[in-house]
């Protein structure tokens, strides 16, 4: 409690000791005065006029006061109604008196005087500004007045250009005139002249003169660029120009031609007045711009001209928008007075370079204003002067010229000549919510409200848990996604910008996660495992079950039937288009086939009436065929040998089941006898048996087709 207690005493000691000892600061001296008595060309004042430089200092504001003795006389003062002149009246003093005269500031903590100044009453008279009254081109003269006709003792003459404020030094020795010698053309000088008399006081200085040139044709180009907006967010572009000085016009400009080169290799010339207001082209001091759209212009060229003829036009190639080369280090640094800009170009960029050109532009001002430019040769610094307003952001961007007249944009930054908070992030919401995790959306902060370059955007969840997203341009949109939340929670988000001046206001918004969705998924899986199993166990079994009815089938039906392809007759035969019977024989293959002889056999004398003969022409071999028994009867009979038989291995079914064929007269009678005596006389129906019944044509197609 102490430690904090002796901290809280310390602090308050620490701020109150810097205003305690400002407090007992005296003022400062003034300057020396300077007394004097005011004369015109006729006459001078009777009182002593006395002036000062005060050194103000703003905190601590002093009364001044003007002091004066003299040899028979005491101290005498008075209270200045200002703070750097005043005046000591005629009764005061006496005539070639001689008088010490001093300036006093006095404030609450003390006072401060100037030096003493020692001077007599009648070496004081200060004669009146000369008057130039005769001029030649680079030659003045002029009028000085002394009183009681004393001599002029000197003149000083000093002069300036009108592009360079500064005055240079002064050249005296002069009395009535001056000339200017070895001076350029076409430049405007301003001259003063002031002068002494043989006694007294030097006169004020004259009235600035402007000395007039003789005017000749303009010489070299004007600067021209072109303004197109705060890029990406628009293109629309302005031609801007800077005026030449007048060292450059060597005269009066009377107007300016401008041609507008299309995409379209149409030309559109235009001449802009330069006398008075005009409606193309508004002008703001040196800087202009030309009021018209250069929508699908390729190139402009300008030129200026006055009375004597123009200069040489100035060429500018339109930038192209999408080419743009953000390969380098570029800084800018910037206050209300001053921006500099700095930049480190790679190597390829600064082969055939001809020119950098670096640009500002105040954000959300109009085309034309707010906007300056410099081109520099292949130099890595560029400056600008001027007054840059707080809080307010400047778009500075970087160009480069190539040889052939190529603009390229660099890059572009945001510079600002002091930085403020920003405000409430616009457009904060949440985009999608799922059970564990959200993805947020927010919009960027219009340029011209963030009082600050955004450094990054801090997002927070229930105060807990904050992240920072780096901010990537201004005029984008961005989304973010917060993980490993709980289900079917509520949660609050709140997110804010940060610039240098710190973090700005706060935008919250209340969210609820979904309810976790395993469940779901589990019995879906789960139904799509059931329903893979039951199709891949359908799959199987109707597989399984139709090898087992095909085989069952061929067992049943086509058991020991034989390929009839197989047969010597169907080797012997020779298919024939137009034969309905040609299919019978038709080359089929089967692994080391059993060829076996088939010939036509006619019954016993003691076979069944009900038998019938008929003629059957296989590939032009005409036999007899004679009918069996009924179909009944016949599976009846070889149904334990069909079922004895299935037992066996289906793949050599077909040759086992041909070599069991009939091939010898005695399995022939043997079988003949076996079937005259299970046949019943009274069938009258065609007998087929099973190898005839699937695989041969019965005997009535077999008559048909003959």
């Amino acid at each position: 409690m102490a430690t904090l207690r002796s901290r809280w005493l310390l602090s308050i000691l620490l701020f109150s000791l810097p205003h305690c000892f400002a407090n007992s600061v005296s003022p400062t001296p003034p300057s020396d005065p300077d007394c004097f008595f005011p004369c015109d060309e006729n006459t001078c004042e009777v009182n002593i006029q006395c002036t000062w430089d005060p050194r103000l200092d703003p905190q601590f504001p002093s009364n001044y006061s003007l002091h004066w003795e003299t040899a028979n006389s005491g101290e005498g003062y008075v209270i200045s109604e200002t703070r750097w002149n005043g005046s000591i009246r005629r009764e005061d003093f006496q005539r070639n008196e001689e008088l010490h005269v001093w300036v006093e500031a006095k404030n609450q903590n003390g006072s401060a005087r100037s030096q003493k100044v020692t001077f007599n009453t009648e070496d004081i008279n200060k004669p009146p500004p000369p008057e130039i009254h005769h001029q030649e081109p680079l030659e003045i003269e002029w009028n000085s007045t002394c009183q009681t006709h004393l001599p002029i003792k000197s003149c000083e003459v000093r002069y300036r250009t009108e592009a360079n404020p500064v005055w240079l030094p002064p050249e005296d020795g002069f009395i009535r005139s001056y000339a200017l010698e070895g001076n350029q053309s076409c430049i405007v000088y301003e001259i003063q002249v002031r002068c002494a008399c043989e006694k007294g006081k030097t006169s004020n200085w004259s009235k600035i003169l402007r000395v007039p040139f003789l005017e000749k044709v303009p010489s070299g180009q004007l600067d021209i660029w072109t303004d197109c907006g705060s890029f990406p967010t628009g293109f629309d572009c302005v031609l801007m120009l800077k005026k030449l000085p007048v060292s450059q016009t060597c005269g009066t400009v009377l107007k300016y031609e401008i041609k507008l080169s299309y995409k379209n290799a149409t030309v559109l010339p235009l001449n802009v007045s330069a006398e008075g207001p005009s409606s193309q082209l508004v002008c703001d001091g040196m800087l202009c711009y030309l009021n018209t759209s250069l929508k699908d212009v390729s190139s402009v060229s300008a030129s200026v001209f006055n009375s004597h003829g123009g200069t040489v036009p100035a060429y500018i190639a339109m930038p192209v928008q999408d080419k743009e080369r953000d390969e380098q280090t570029f800084d800018a640094k910037m206050d209300e007075e001053n921006l500099t800009v700095s930049w480190d170009l790679t190597p390829h960029l600064s082969y055939n370079l001809s020119e950098i050109v670096v640009q500002y532009k105040q954000a959300g001002r109009p085309p034309g204003q707010g906007f300056d430019w410099i081109k520099v040769n292949k130099s890595k610094t560029g400056y600008f002067k001027g007054h840059f307003n707080k809080l307010t952001p400047y778009i500075v961007s970087l160009f480069t010229v190539s040889q052939s007249r190529e603009i390229y944009r660099l890059s572009s930054v945001i510079a600002y000549a002091s930085q403020g908070t920003p405000p409430q992030v616009p457009s904060f919401r949440v985009f999608s919510i799922a059970a564990t995790h959200v993805t947020l959306f927010w919009e960027s902060i219009p340029l011209s409200q963030q009082n600050g370059v955004i450094q990054y955007y801090q997002i927070g969840v229930d105060e807990h848990n904050v992240h920072n997203v780096k901010s990537a341009t201004w005029y984008q949109n961005y989304t973010f996604d917060v993980n490993h939340l709980n289900p079917d929670q509520d949660y609050k988000v709140w997110i804010r910008a940060v610039t240098a001046a710190g973090p700005g206001e706060n935008n919250t918004t209340n969210f609820k996660t979904k309810q976790e969705e395993t469940s779901g998924y589990i019995i879906i899986l789960c139904f799509v495992l059931a329903i893979s199993v039951i199709f891949v166990f359908a799959v199987f079994s109707l597989y399984r079950g139709e090898r087992k009815a095909c085989s069952s089938l061929l067992h049943v039906l086509c058991k020991k039937v034989p390929d009839p392809r197989n047969s010597r007759i169907c080797r012997n035969m020779k298919p024939q288009n137009n034969d309905s019977s040609a299919w019978i024989c038709k080359p089929a293959y089967e692994p080391n086939p059993e060829i076996v002889e088939l010939e036509i056999v006619e019954d016993q004398p003691g076979a069944s009436k009900s038998a019938q003969k008929k003629t059957s022409i296989l590939n032009g071999h005409v036999s007899t065929l004679e009918d069996r028994c009924s179909q009944n009867s016949q599976e009846t009979q070889k149904e334990d040998v069909i079922t004895e038989d299935c037992d066996r291995t289906a793949h050599r079914y077909e040759r086992e089941e041909y070599s069991k064929m009939v091939d010898s007269d005695e399995e022939k009678e043997k079988v003949g006898e076996e079937d005259s005596d299970d046949c019943s006389d009274s069938s009258d129906e065609d007998f087929t048996s099973g190898y005839e019944k699937h695989f041969m044509p019965t005997v009535r197609e077999i008559l048909e087709v003959s």
